[in-house]
């Protein structure tokens, strides 16, 4: 089922105006307050987005946790996550004092009716103070089983909807742990918000390259006319962690790589470089194109998840003269645990532009290097008319992290004698073209929330079409033995990932 977006506000993203005005005024009421989502993502972005002067005078924040806290005591904390986590430094006096002025805060449990109630009012006096118009954007940025809960709450405390301005809800992932569960939790939602006013955030879909693949595409007319089975071979999607699971032993326990990154991150990956080109840039047209690719995924049988997915886990290993402990050695976790901290599978797309084209996406923690990157590898040239020992093959590859950036691989020959070809690279980076720090994803994400921009936000349809494309994999594995430990720390994973693409003749990168 492909959900409309008709009825939701003129996208934004086509007013002319919209990047030399602040966004309207609104309060942001995020529920988790003194979580490190909160301290290390949301209240630096809000504050680069004031000293960038992108949001309105009248902006104001309402953090909402447990903890008892004063609004100057919430201030203050707030100040010292900005000095902490911006990647600008330090808040500057001026600029922080005018943001610090809208921050708000309130103690309560999420279940709690009288602290909705004292909620309202507390909206009610700073709509007046602040001139904000009635908006509101409620974040819940705390453990998913408080989500329908926050979102009941809110609806019988009257605050879904309000007589004048608009009322958004953002809604961090996992979007439930299996389909039965994230259907259960959009019908919840869906009763007290309409879908078009749950955004369902994947802070992957605003990294500026993700973003980039739309305007590569679909902004130039020279890739397109390649974009599809008849000149591409495969594409490899990879996010690699050095990392280990660095005290989230106790969440990876319940959730482990192919949940917690493949379902959601790499599915949109995948979907943004595999969609059609929309009929207009909005964000119900590109979100269409995005759901029509989730859909058309192959559905895996249990013989295939043999084959065609493969789970790993860390062990011990010793690197750069330090001892790293296995993942069974984390603290939180369970001495015979199988969960899994490297996943890798092969998605085939059933339609006319991609059948026959695997997909192999891959992530892992403690991995070699911390890299995110799509490599889409070329068919080779029909005729071999040059000695092509060591040939490599044409790449094009667009990096998500640590460096922002695309890079196209090809042939050349080599200078002196003969026709000896050599690989060579055009590059392309976001920091030497265009000389300006990246705004992060949550500042991409909670501006376009502010101004009703739902196209970087994934919807029902593409949440449940994602986890149907996992599904098999989940039930295959939950069943299965694991021979874990399968691979040392700092290697690329298991052997049978190699396998996995050795048998149709590829070969992973190893960037």
């Amino acid at each position: 089922m492909s959900l409309s977006d008709a009825g939701t506000e003129a996208n934004p993203f086509l007013d002319p105006l919209r990047f030399d005005r602040p966004a309207p005024a609104c309060v942001v009421v995020i529920f988790g307050a003194n979580g490190d989502l909160t301290k290390r993502k949301l209240l630096p972005a809000l504050y680069s987005l004031t000293r960038d002067r992108r949001l309105s005078p009248g902006f104001a924040v309402v953090g909402i946790s447990r903890t008892a806290l004063s609004d100057d005591a919430f201030r203050d904390k707030m100040r010292e996550a900005v000095t902490q986590f911006s990647e600008s430094g330090p808040p500057e006096a001026g600029i922080w004092d005018a943001f610090a002025q809208g921050l708000y805060y309130e103690a309560g449990n999420f279940d709690d009716p009288a602290m909705y109630t004292r909620l309202a009012g507390r909206l009610g006096d700073i709509a007046q103070a602040r001139q904000t118009g009635g908006n509101v954007l409620y974040y819940l940025s705390t453990q998913p089983s408080f989500y329908a809960v926050a979102a009941g709450q809110l609806s019988a405390a009257g605050l879904t909807r309000a007589s004048e301005g608009w009322r958004r809800l953002i809604v961090e992932k996992p979007f439930g742990r299996d389909l039965d569960s994230a259907r259960r939790l959009n019908l919840d939602l869906q009763r007290f918000f309409p879908e078009t006013g749950i955004y369902r955030i994947d802070h992957y879909l605003g990294k500026e390259t993700v973003q980039n693949i739309l305007a590569f595409r679909f902004g130039n007319g020279i890739f397109e006319p390649l974009w599809n089975r008849g000149y591409i071979q495969h594409v490899q999607i990879t996010a690699a962690e050095s990392i280990g699971v660095e005290g989230r032993g106790a969440y990876y326990e319940e959730s482990g790589a192919l949940r917690d990154m493949i379902q959601n991150h790499l599915l949109q990956v995948l979907a943004t470089i595999a969609m059609e080109p929309p009929g207009r840039f909005d964000a119900a047209a590109v979100r269409d194109e995005r759901s029509k690719v989730l859909r058309a995924i192959r559905p895996l049988t249990r013989d295939d998840v043999a084959t065609e997915a493969v789970a790993g886990q860390y062990g011990p290993a010793r690197l750069g003269g330090r001892d790293l402990p296995g993942y069974r050695q984390e603290p939180g976790v369970k001495p015979d645990s199988i969960a899994n901290t490297y996943a890798a599978v092969t998605f085939s797309i059933d339609n006319w532009r991609w059948a026959g084209v695997p997909f192999y996406l891959r992530t892992g923690k403690r991995l070699p290097k911390r890299v995110t990157e799509i490599a889409i590898q070329f068919a080779p040239a029909p005729l071999p008319l040059f000695d092509h020992t060591g040939a490599q093959p044409n790449l094009l590859i667009l990096r998500i992290q640590p460096e922002e950036g695309i890079s196209l691989k090809f042939q050349s020959k080599s200078p002196g004698a003969g026709m000896h070809l050599r690989g060579v690279s055009m590059d392309f980076n976001y920091g030497s073209s265009f000389g300006a720090g990246l705004p992060s994803a949550y500042e991409t994400l909670l501006l376009d929330a502010i101004e009703g921009d739902a196209t970087l936000y994934t919807r029902q349809d593409m949440v449940e079409a994602s986890w149907q494309a996992v599904e098999p994999i989940l039930e295959v594995w939950s069943n299965a033995r694991a021979d874990f430990p399968n691979y040392a720390s700092g290697t690329w994973g298991p052997e049978a990932a190699d396998r996995m693409l050795a048998h149709r003749g590829h070969q992973w990168r190893r960037p």
